[in-house]
């Protein structure tokens, strides 16, 4: 038997084939990730003698091109965690961090553990890009909070509280906000002060209209009455209206992106048979749901419902030496991305607690207990991920058998 250990790197790797006994067969070697070095690589693997397993560590997207040039071949490749690869025996006290000895030690890996190796299988296309997509949701929405609370501190100082005066939620179309539309009209306090509250309320009405938005009465007369108490901070000026106008058309175009990264990920989201199962557990919207499904992928590629949850690094890790003993910490070795949507679920359903509610009576009895508030919260975690694998697989093993 072959073991083919690879180090994967960006745009690089180097490979070393070794066999039992510490055989070499191919020292290491360097090998670009182009068409046509990884054709010679493929052609070089396949003229071995004997069975050949190619290991390699999973690293994020590096991994990609020569994992699915090397199965277009049809070797059989391993994409192996990195935590096992690292914790792995080098039966030695000296500490050797090069691309060489890390492939000869992926290689001794993979002779190691042969039996237990199992075969990497790519996701379907549409599971590949709405993972993408959610994962860019998440980084377009860090940039979101950012220039949010860059506004609000500029606000602050020309027009304190109008992001409190209203609770409108992102329309779906562009993702604009109320709120923000409004300060990019009336971008400070004197914009509203010095206006009678009747010629405030019909410019207010108008503003309304023209940019879609409903209108009140009162809505009106609350800010009217809220601008006539501040104190100004900054004067009214050009400067400053070209300041805060800056702010917020930087802030709408990336909640305009957002709508359409959001619209397209629902999209991909429902073209897969879980989506209705992902979406029918409380505080499990839309979003929150295809980023789930993004994140777990095809549930079937795990055996039991303990392996989603540690695929999740949800389960609880036991330290124990001598007398001291440490329980109860989750070990964090697996999705932070699932874990972070877990986390926003287990938050809502705490908010509106259900009492009907399997997930939220767990949680309830678990702070009961007077468990820490992480661990109820990741204990909650887990209880949804064993309940969505068991949902998930009866309502596929349902789908299967009516076809």
């Amino acid at each position: 038997m072959n073991a083919v250990g690879i180090d994967v790197s960006k745009g690089k790797s180097t490979v070393c084939v070794m066999r039992p006994f510490g055989e070499i067969v191919a020292s290491p070697f360097e090998v670009l990730h182009t068409a046509d070095e990884l054709g010679k690589l493929a052609n070089l693997l396949k003229n071995l003698n004997g069975e050949t397993k190619v290991i390699m560590e999973c690293t994020g997207n590096y991994h990609l091109p020569i994992a699915n040039a090397l199965r277009s071949a049809k070797l059989t490749i391993c994409a192996v965690h990195a935590q096992l690869i690292y914790d792995f025996g080098n039966n030695s006290i000296r500490k050797v961090k090069t691309d060489n000895a890390d492939s000869i030690k992926i290689a001794n890996y993979g002779l190691a553990n042969w039996l237990d190796l199992s075969e990497y299988i790519p996701e379907d296309d549409i599971r590949q890009m709405l993972k993408t997509y959610s994962r860019q949701y998440n980084k377009y929405n860090k940039i979101k909070i950012m220039l949010k609370n860059n506004l609000i501190s500029l606000l602050d100082r020309t027009f304190p509280g109008i992001n409190e005066s209203f609770t409108s939620p992102p329309r779906k179309t562009d993702g604009h906000e109320k709120w923000i539309d409004f300060a990019a009209y009336f971008w400070h306090c004197e914009c509203v002060s010095k206006l009678s509250l009747n010629a405030f309320t019909e410019k207010y009405r108008k503003w309304c209209k023209r940019e879609g938005y409903n209108f009140s009465s009162s809505k009106a007369e609350s800010i009217h009455s809220l601008s006539r108490s501040l104190v100004n901070v900054i004067p009214k000026n050009e400067t400053t209206r070209l300041l805060i106008t800056q702010a917020i058309l930087q802030l709408n175009h990336i909640a305009e992106t957002l709508a359409v990264v959001a619209k397209e990920m629902i999209q991909l989201a429902t073209s897969l048979p879980e989506f209705p199962v992902a979406t029918g557990f409380f505080g499990v919207g839309e979003i929150l749901g295809s980023q789930i499904i993004a994140e777990i992928g095809n549930v079937r590629r795990f055996q039991r419902k303990q392996s989603l949850v540690c695929f999740a690094g949800l389960e609880p890790e036991g330290e124990q030496s001598g007398k001291r003993k440490k329980d109860g910490e989750i070990s964090k070795k697996g999705s932070p991305h699932l874990r972070k949507a877990l986390f926003q679920v287990m938050s809502c359903v705490l908010q509106q607690s259900p009492s009907d509610d399997v997930v939220y009576q767990f949680l309830d009895r678990k702070r009961a207990n007077g468990k820490h508030y992480y661990n109820y919260m990741s204990a909650g975690a887990a209880k949804f991920l064993r309940i969505y694998y068991a949902r998930v697989t009866e309502y596929l093993q349902s789908l299967e058998n009516v076809a």
